[in-house]
């Protein structure tokens, strides 16, 4: 759903409430949490979205690594999933179903999840996804909020998804950046939301259909704090700088764009395709994480250690400017 439409649905919808809800629907986040016990914690989320590749089974992992990013973003374990299925069943044929399945299931497998159930409909157009439940302690809730001026922002996925798959639909794309921007795609946060439980981080979200600097906007508003980003610093796919160049930026970039441009300012030395890039619709990004100055270094290193060698720090809060995203060349 295009950016703030949500909000204009919800507004002034009376909605039931709980004490034990830790976070809810006051304010955007990756998923809900409910607190059971002094001890325990579940987190509830769900996603699910038509096809970004063409093969069933890739598709599938995709879409179970996407919809499981929720859960580790929020600091918490993903304990069990139910399959969301939309299926045109006079056009294509079971075996396509059962691949996407097979690709979700492997998916889950690998994170420790069990699949509990699921729905299906038939619908025209294919749509895959889970609901998915995780356990978190009350006290170690990862949200978008409590970011401290001067920590530091570490990314931990490289961007440009959106583009390099507008230019994958184009029929422009190498087998090779088709494999890469796969596997980065189906690539679990799981390694990177370990790491992260190691140390006192204070915010942490996943980078997804709003883009970088979209969820960066959410996780400012409000807060009198900014955030500034070193744009040469930031791990962008190789190709998509070409691909943007040529024009091939997927309509959620530009919505994206147009909702948060006023909260944004962009050097004039900053590479002109950026802005775009920044604003990219990601499937499956990486996490954002938030953490201070002085555990930044160290918490880099085990990321890399793990094998993200695509992270790095990306930015700082800062005080200077309220709710604001500045962009600016090393």
């Amino acid at each position: 759903m295009p950016p703030g439409d949500l909000d204009r649905a919800l507004c002034g919808l009376d909605f039931p409430t709980d004490p034990n809800v830790i976070v809810g629907l006051e304010r955007a986040d990756d998923a809900g949490v409910y607190k059971i016990t002094d001890d325990l914690a579940i987190i509830q989320t769900v996603d699910f979205f038509t096809p970004v590749v063409d093969d069933p089974y890739w598709f599938g992992q995709i879409a179970a690594a996407n919809a499981l990013s929720d859960i580790y973003a929020m600091g918490g374990i993903p304990k069990t999933a139910m399959n969301l299925v939309g299926f045109p069943l006079k056009q294509m044929d079971m075996s396509v179903l059962r691949r996407i399945l097979e690709g979700g299931s492997d998916k889950m497998k690998e994170a420790g999840v069990v699949l509990v159930g699921g729905h299906s409909v038939e619908d025209n157009e294919l749509k895959y996804g889970l609901s998915v439940t995780g356990f978190v302690h009350p006290d170690q809730v990862l949200t978008k909020q409590n970011l401290q001026p001067g920590d530091q922002l570490i990314l931990t996925k490289p961007l440009g998804t959106g583009i390099i798959n507008t230019g994958i639909k184009a029929g422009l794309a190498s087998e090779e950046i088709i494999q890469t921007v796969t596997n980065l795609m189906a690539t679990l946060n799981k390694d990177a939301a370990e790491v992260m439980s190691n140390f006192p981080v204070h915010a942490c979200t996943d980078v997804t259909g709003f883009g970088l600097l979209g969820h960066l906007a959410e996780m400012v508003e409000g807060t009198g704090l900014g955030i500034r980003l070193m744009a040469d610093n930031i791990p962008i796919i190789h190709e998509t700088f070409e691909y943007a160049g040529m024009g091939l930026i997927p309509a959620g970039a530009y919505k994206n764009k147009e909702f948060r441009e006023s909260m944004t300012e962009i050097s004039s030395s900053v590479n002109p395709s950026v802005p775009y890039i920044l604003f990219d619709p990601q499937t499956s990004g990486g996490l954002l994480i938030c953490v201070s100055r002085e555990n930044a270094d160290d918490l880099l290193r085990e990321l890399k250690k793990k094998g993200m060698d695509s992270s790095a720090i990306i930015g700082e809060v800062v005080s200077e400017f309220s709710c604001q995203l500045s962009v600016v060349s090393c």
